[in-house]
Formats: structure tokens, sequence, C-alpha cells
């Protein structure tokens, strides 16, 4: 059973304003607009967008756990997770790494910080101090154990998106091995999903007020005129993840027989919430809806969806290579491509875990930074006024890059049912 779209319903005889991604947009308008001429009042809007990314995120991990608790479950043949899985994994990994090389080699040609002469020790190091200390303490092994939850209910409730895909995971499993005594289970688990899908639906409809207070804080608290001083570094990383986009996600698309602009044009409202609110989180649940209602598989879908959201983070991945050398150039800091490469290894490593969660590029940056002590960490207080506005295309490339993946493992495990994709995407 397939759980109603909170945003299908809107057919082509609803008039304009009444479609979600319409409403959005001009949201994010009125919202800029008025962050630009009233900042204090649009600063003061802040709690509205952070009202709405907490209500999304309040379903996140029930939306999670049931999908993919159930999908596991129905599809009877332990080795068919473990095979969905792994593919999965495999695609991130040659993904991911395409998008920290496609970063570092713009940053080479591009050279966005060249010129600045900066000197790190006139930088102010207490602005980017509570970020480095937040890296500093998210280390490798700190990573693996945060996976584990203190109890099975509380991964419901800790936020963490790989605790919940974790226990998800478990309880599928398990369903699938109880066998035919856990079947009343299952579907008592397709009806709360059902019953969530429709909760995520109901909040889906606050989404222009969300946004409309996500970007008014946003223009209001940094201001046009910061893009301005650093529209080099914005406008390289913004047309380097457009190009992303187009070749890379674009030939992947075309490979596996769809179109990524006809994709980018099915998830518009989508797309619109999360440049609004600068969180690829606050659409997780409606992405998995949609991507069913496209032909992918529910338990795919269940299994991949989340599991990119930590470790197909493809914008982040092209933002920190990018990142990390406008920060060396800026300096003067000239780096062997030994060192470029280094940066590069110990990046694929930081970046897994860094969930859709605004802020949590910067803060893998740190840590990559932190590693690496030719570029100096300090130097990220030059691009922390900018941060924000390039969260918001981290965000819609991690989002896209996504549910791609989700279509390709689909098509790859036969659990893709082509006419419905056309279909969704004409």
């Amino acid at each position: 059973m397939t759980p109603a779209s909170p945003v299908s319903g809107e057919d082509r005889r609803t008039p304009l304003w009444r479609h979600l991604y319409v409403q959005v947009l001009a949201a994010i308008v009125l919202g800029a607009l008025l962050g630009h001429f009233a900042p204090a009042t649009g600063r003061a809007l802040k709690p509205l967008g952070d009202g709405f990314i907490k209500l999304v995120k309040m379903v996140i991990a029930p939306v999670i756990f049931l999908t993919l608790a159930g999908g596991i479950a129905g599809m009877r043949e332990l080795g068919a997770v473990g095979r969905v899985a792994g593919k999965a994994l495999g695609y991130f990994l040659v993904v991911s790494t395409l998008a920290l090389l496609v970063g570092l080699a713009v940053a080479n040609i591009v050279r966005p910080g060249a010129g600045m002469n900066i000197d790190p020790a006139t930088l102010d190091r207490g602005a980017v101090a509570g970020y480095a200390a937040k890296a500093h303490d998210a280390s490798l092994t700190d990573f693996l154990l945060g996976v584990i939850p203190e109890t099975l209910v509380s991964a419901l409730t800790s936020g963490s998106i790989l605790q919940t895909l974790f226990v998800g995971i478990l309880f599928g499993i398990a369903l699938m091995l109880v066998g035919e005594p856990a079947r009343p289970l299952l579907a008592t688990i397709d009806r709360l999903t059902a019953v969530v899908f429709r909760i995520v639906g109901m909040l889906m409809r606050l989404a222009p007020i969300g946004a409309f207070g996500a970007i008014a804080f946003t223009v209001g608290a940094y201001g046009a005129g910061s893009l301005v001083r650093l529209g080099g570094l914005v406008a390289t990383f913004y047309l380097t993840s457009l190009l992303f986009i187009l070749v890379v996600l674009g030939a992947v698309a075309r490979a596996h027989g769809f179109s990524i602009l006809r994709l980018i044009a099915y998830l518009k409202s989508e797309l619109l919430l999360v440049l609004g609110t600068s969180s690829s989180e606050s659409a997780l649940p409606a992405l998995m809806t949609r991507l069913e209602e496209a032909g992918c598989d529910k338990a795919v879908v269940g299994l991949v969806v989340p599991t990119g959201y930590s470790f197909n983070l493809d914008g982040t991945n092209i933002y920190m290579t990018l990142a990390a050398l406008f920060i060396a150039q800026a300096c003067g800091v000239e780096l062997s491509w030994g060192e470029q490469f280094a940066l590069l290894g110990v990046a694929m490593i930081s970046s897994k875990g860094a969930a859709g969660v605004t802020g949590a590029g910067f803060i893998t940056l740190a840590a990559t930074l932190s590693i690496v002590p030719s570029v100096p960490v300090a130097g990220m207080a030059l691009i922390l006024g900018v941060d924000r506005f390039m969260s918001e295309c981290r965000s819609l490339t991690n989002f896209i890059g996504n549910a791609v993946a989700a279509i390709v493992v689909a098509r790859w495990e036969g659990k893709l049912d082509r006419e419905r994709l056309t279909e969704a995407l004409g």
C-alpha cells in the first residue's frame, strides 16, 4: 500500500495559487524582500523556519522506521536486503568520490581565493571556535558508536537518522525471520505508515510559512552584502553544483532511462521547500513518497534514501574540497598535489554521517581542516558570512543526488515500474 502524497493531490485543474510549489516560491520571494528591507523583522522571524523544521523532523524517525521495517519484511529474503544495501553503498562511494574530485578540479581551475592575500593571524578564530570544537569531538570511533542507540525506543527519539536506520533494519529482518506469526504486526505497520504519511501531508501545508520565516532570517541576518563580498566563491560553488547535477547526475540518469531535468521538474515542490529551509531533511518524507509514486519499490526507497542522507551527500562533498582550497588560496597556502589528494581522502571519511541538517557541512569542513594542518582552520572565518547561502545549494544537490540514487538502485534490483516512472516524469 503506497501512502497518499502530500503534494500529488494537486491536479492540473487546481488553481495555480493553490499549488504548494507556487505558495512556497511566493513565500521565498516575500521572505527575501522582507529580510532585505526590514532586517530586524526578518531576524525576528527565525522561529517560523525553526519551528517548521522541528515539525518535520518530528515525523522523520517514524517514517524511516515504518517504511524500512515494513519494506524489508516484505522482501521475505535476507539476501535481497544485503544486495540492495551493497549496491546502494557502492553507488554512494563512486558518486561521492566524483563530487569531491569535481570540487577539487574546479578549485584548481577557477582559483576563487587567489589574490586575496589574507594573513591567517588577522582572522577571528573565535568566530569558528564552536564549529572546530564540534568537529574535534566527532572522531570516527564516536561516529561508529553513535550508530548504536541506548535502547530500541531511543532510536526513534534521538533525532539520529543512522540510529533509526540501524534499528529499522534490525526490526525488519526480525519480522522477516519470524515469518507467518509476524504477519499481523506487518499489517499494523502498513496501517501506521498510512497514518504517519497523512500527518506528513498535513505538515507540508505549513511549508510556505516555514520557508518564509527561514529565508527572511537568512537575508536579514547575513544581508545581500555578504554575497557581494564573497560572490566569486558563492557563484563558483553554485555553478559547480549545477554542472555536477546536469553532467554527472544527468549522465547517470540518461544511462538508466530517465531525464534529470524531468526529475527536477517532478520534484519542484520538494526542491523549493529545501531551498527555503536550507535543509534537505525538511523534504525527506515527501521525497520517499514521491519516489514510490514514480514506480520505485517501497523497500528500496526505504533503505536507499535514509542511508543516502548520511552517505551520499554530493553537495557537501563539492563544498568541502572547493571551500578548503578557497581558504588555502586566500591565505596564500599552495598545496601540492599530494596534499590535495590527502585532503580528498580525509574529506571522503569526514563527510560520511553529516546528515542533511543546516550547518552540518560547515562542521564537516572544520573536521577536515583540523586533520590537514597545511590549511588554517581559522580561515573558515572568511566564509562564515556566506555559508548559509551555500547551505541551500548543498542541500539541493544532496536532495537531487539521493533521488537519482533511489531510482538507479531500484532499476538495478528490477524493482522499478518503468511505465509509472515515465508517466510521473512526463
